[in-house]
């Protein structure tokens, strides 16, 4: 099992937020930094099986909606692999 952490402690901006799931995550160069872009490449690209997010209750108040959004898209990605050869999951431990 491939297993990876994002640590969003201090984030202050959603371009480093999707600068530092990108770099935990192994995505390509050309990934948008941006919700749709974080689809594309958690559901396609991604080869982890396991993720763990740490400092999310650290994050500046301007992009804890984008966290709630990549929650919500971890959430539909665990549910489209469910059942299959290759699962998915995630937790959030702060």
């Amino acid at each position: 099992m491939k297993t990876a952490t994002i640590d969003l402690t201090n984030c202050k901006y959603v371009y480093e937020l999707h600068q530092r799931i990108e770099k935990a995550l192994g995505f390509p160069d050309y990934y948008g930094k941006n919700l749709d872009a974080f689809w594309d490449c958690i559901s396609r690209e991604c080869d982890v099986d396991f993720i763990t997010i740490i400092g999310s209750e650290s994050v500046a108040e301007e992009i804890k909606p984008v966290i709630k959004d990549i929650i919500d898209l971890l959430k539909e990605n665990k549910e489209h692999f469910a059942g299959s050869d290759r699962p998915f999951d995630y937790e959030i431990l702060s």
